[in-house]
């Protein structure tokens, strides 16, 4: 009985959250890398979007221009709605890019140029996409040794 309360509070939670995000629309004016893009509202605002929930390469990492070239592919100059509830610590916009209803953050890891950022995220698709890229060896998938971003920007931080 206890655990069925906690689903229901969790899937109401998330319910709650959800409905509640706000939304951006706006045209990708430039890929900063693989999982961060510049959003150009019609009134003239420029936003900078982090894609919550994945974490791609980093431009100096194995596969980190691909990863890249990957999300130009999938979102240059296209018209995007971006769903968000916050900010980082960089004011960056963490949020959920979509083009034609077509989740980007979910795309990137289906095709292998991203990791689930596991540290903040909950999202089942997520880790589901990530097994099959890893199982299908796609994109990042195929280095034998893959080393995370996070892991990546540690060691070179010492």
């Amino acid at each position: 009985m206890k655990k069925s309360i906690i689903t229901l509070t969790t899937l109401f939670h998330d319910f709650y959250t959800q409905s509640y995000a706000d939304i951006l629309t706006g045209k990708v004016v430039s890929v900063t890398d693989g999982d961060t893009i510049k959003v150009l509202t019609k009134n003239k605002t420029l936003y900078k979007i982090r894609l919550n929930g994945i974490d791609a390469p980093e431009r100096s990492q194995a596969f980190g221009k691909k990863s890249k070239a990957n999300l130009s592919q999938l979102v240059a100059t296209r018209i995007v709605d971006v769903q968000y509830k916050k900010t980082d610590m960089y004011g960056r916009i963490l949020g959920t890019v979509f083009v034609d209803n077509n989740d980007i953050n979910l795309r990137q890891i289906e095709d292998g140029y991203a990791w689930v950022y596991r540290r903040y995220c909950k999202r089942a698709d997520y880790y589901k996409a990530e097994e099959s890229a890893r199982n299908r060896k796609l994109g990042l998938w195929y280095d034998k040794y893959p080393i995370p971003p996070w892991e990546y920007r540690k060691r070179k931080k010492k």
